[in-house]
């Protein structure tokens, strides 16, 4: 049977597993951790990389693979293949005011104007997450750095050239040297750069050159849905004949991972919150709270995203002094709606909306829910309902809303379980719980292996993905009505 690797290299960690081609059944895997932070070099995911696959018993087996991994992140190349700099992360917000002054340029001068144009050329209004600000920054904070960028590639990008064999100029581990022309990704995540439009597939330099002020830099070459952008090298696993499929922005890779179809949203509960839809075309919101992308399989793939997600359970947790299970408990103690307790849970800034410098804040303190179950259940509910403005935000454009899974790390809490179906006031779908990004980047190298077999594009394999439970809708309109009444006033 053949099999293939599917790799998640996310904020977190790298994940690596390993699956039959053709029934999607697991046989392996591995894990290894990245190190904290905003701002990050990449050697970490690199060796990351080979520690995650030896703990998954090595990838000497594999037919292909394909890489998930964090969108946006900024790795800057000079001309011998060298990081420049660690890479920002798509959480580092120190390229806020960069998203700005980019908008009212491309508006000459007005920000509405500006922040629609941005949208019509590539889907999506400027924050600091994209890849376009963190060059305007680099630009204008460190021009001597600057000046010696010959390429700017993604996470997943520049692992997948490190797999291919390519890397800095004399490093052992980089036997085909810093060949930079051989970068290569996929819409889905060249999408979340700031500077590809993915309706016509072209990547805009003029865009670049505004942000950047040179339009030179060597940009990775988008494969298609279905196309090897290279091979694994033999130093890295086994003969060197292993197809490299083109990989995809993370939110990408769980989609197809979850066998995401047009109508189908995911609400993804993890580093950051994600609310992601699949459609026919992307949107072209200009108020910003909707990201414009494309997928991994020629749809687009809209995305409400917020910073601030299962690290707010975190801080609760912390604040509470409780394991996860005593969060539960305590949230689930407390009425519904907290006795008008409702944090705003802006812990780290916040992207939609798009509020870079904001802070939480915790209103409606009164004596009667200063208890800790009211607190606990506030910071759930609280994080739940940014995320069903982020739902709202895709309704008002349209896009079809027909089935909502629930998945990420904090979906598997009871207390998130039964408070998301007041908020959200829809039946809510919760997957068996799996690496979702992997499992994509793994399904979308089987579509490339079988692809290459047929030599001639083929459907993507069918693999399942089994339902755990589905919970029913259980709407209580005053959750949502409380956090709507006080989340501006920050």
């Amino acid at each position: 049977m053949p099999l293939v690797a599917g790799v998640d290299s996310s904020t977190q960690s790298c994940k690596i597993v390993v699956r039959d081609a053709v029934t999607g059944e697991l046989v392996r895997s591995g894990s290894a951790k990245h190190p904290d932070g905003t701002s990050v070099d990449p050697t970490f995911w690199w060796t990351a990389f080979a520690e995650a696959a030896a703990k998954a018993g090595g990838l000497a087996d594999v037919a292909a693979l394909s890489v998930g991994g964090q969108q946006h992140g900024m790795v800057a190349l000079d001309a011998e293949g060298n990081v420049v700099r660690d890479a920002l992360l798509w959480n580092d917000t120190r390229s806020a005011q960069a998203a700005e002054d980019l908008i009212a340029e491309l508006g000459d001068g007005d920000r509405t104007t500006g922040a629609q144009a941005w949208a019509d050329a590539v889907g999506s209004v400027l924050v600091a997450s994209l890849t376009i600000t963190k060059l305007r920054w680099l630009r204008d904070a460190e021009p001597e750095n600057a000046a010696k960028v010959a390429a700017v590639a993604l996470p997943h990008d520049w692992l997948s050239w490190r797999i291919a064999g390519y890397g800095p100029q004399g490093d052992p581990t980089a036997p085909l040297g810093p060949q930079l022309d051989k970068l290569f990704t996929d819409a889905s995540d060249a999408s979340g750069t700031g500077y590809y439009d993915a309706q016509s597939g072209q990547y805009r330099r003029d865009l670049l050159k505004l942000a950047f002020g040179r339009d030179d830099l060597i940009l990775p070459r988008v494969v298609g849905a279905t196309e090897s952008g290279a091979v694994v090298h033999a130093s890295v696993a086994g003969d060197g004949t292993a197809l490299i499929g083109p990989g995809a922005g993370d939110n990408a890779g769980a989609a197809i991972g979850l066998g995401m179809q047009p109508g189908d949203i995911a609400i993804s509960i993890g580093t950051s919150g994600v609310v992601s839809a699949v459609a026919p075309q992307r949107t072209q919101d200009g108020t910003g709270a909707i990201n414009g992308f494309a997928d991994c399989t020629g749809n687009a793939l809209m995305l409400a995203v917020t910073l601030n997600a299962a690290q707010v359970l975190d801080a609760a947790r912390s604040v509470l002094d409780a394991d996860f299970g005593k969060l539960a408990d305590l949230a689930l103690s407390a009425p519904a709606g907290s006795d008008g307790l409702v944090l705003v849970p802006y812990l780290q800034g916040e992207r939609t909306p798009n509020r870079p410098d904001a802070s939480g804040t915790l209103h409606g303190i009164r004596l009667k829910n200063m208890t800790q179950a009211h607190v606990a259940r506030a910071y759930i509910e609280g994080m739940l309902c940014g995320l069903a403005d982020g739902m709202d935000a895709l309704r008002a454009l349209d896009v079809p809303v027909e089935r909502v899974m629930l998945i990420g790390g904090a979906a598997q809490s009871p207390a998130v379980q039964e408070i998301a179906p007041q908020i959200f006031g829809l039946p809510i779908s919760i997957p068996e719980p799996g690496e979702y990004v992997a499992d994509g980047a793994a399904r979308q190298a089987a579509w490339v292996l079988a692809s290459a077999e047929a030599d001639a594009p083929v459907d993507a394999p069918a693999w399942s993905t089994t339902m755990a439970k589905t919970l029913p809708a259980n709407p209580v309109p005053v959750v949502r009505e409380q956090y709507a009444a006080v989340r501006d006033l920050v």
